[in-house]
């Protein structure tokens, strides 16, 4: 059960409810079955796209060259390892589960920080599964494509100012190992 329902889920899970009682003391059950009603038909329209989409990413996930694409990335630094890293975000699909193991696997194989800013602001911001997904159903052509050319440039700058922080950099279990032993 904790494997499945993390705390961020916990979390979201009370707010909802706190905003559910909220809904039906302040505005009545008439507004709160409005609400509710309009989630479930919400949430029955997007189920598709969202099981489509989770079903192509597992597939591209398994079959992409992980430990070819580390490697790659390992070896370039500076600004040809940020537009490398840039463009690998964007085309990583799926959620936080597919994007940050591919993030410790680059961070293992010896990106740099400027790198990994880099790799994860681009599938943040640009990740061509948001765009199919999310942008072109709910926002149509015009605001995605506005929204996608604007933003091509900030993982690249979020890349270079990453580069200049001087701080070291711990990933993940190294600290835990650290503070172990």
């Amino acid at each position: 059960m904790q494997a499945a329902f993390g705390k961020t889920f916990w979390v979201f899970a009370i707010f909802a409810l706190v905003m559910g009682i909220l809904t039906y003391n302040i505005l009545g059950p008439e507004k709160f079955n409005e609400a509710l009603s309009n989630d479930i038909k919400h949430l029955l329209s997007i189920m598709p796209r969202v099981v489509a989409a989770l079903t192509l990413a597992g597939f591209i996930w398994i079959l992409m060259p992980r430990d070819k694409f580390s490697n790659l990335v390992g070896r370039y630094r500076g600004i040809k390892g940020i537009m490398l890293a840039s463009f690998a975000g964007f085309i990583t699909p799926g959620g936080p589960s597919a994007a940050f193991p591919f993030l410790a696997i680059i961070a293992r194989a010896g990106a740099d920080r400027g790198v990994m800013v880099a790799y994860i602001t681009s599938w943040a911001i640009l990740g061509i599964q948001r765009i199919l997904v999310w942008d072109l159903p709910f926002m149509g052509a015009e605001i995605t494509i506005t929204r996608f050319l604007v933003s091509i440039p900030l993982p690249i700058i979020a890349g270079l100012i990453a580069q200049q922080i001087p701080i070291p950099l711990v990933i993940g279990d190294e600290q835990e190992h650290k503070t172990s032993s």
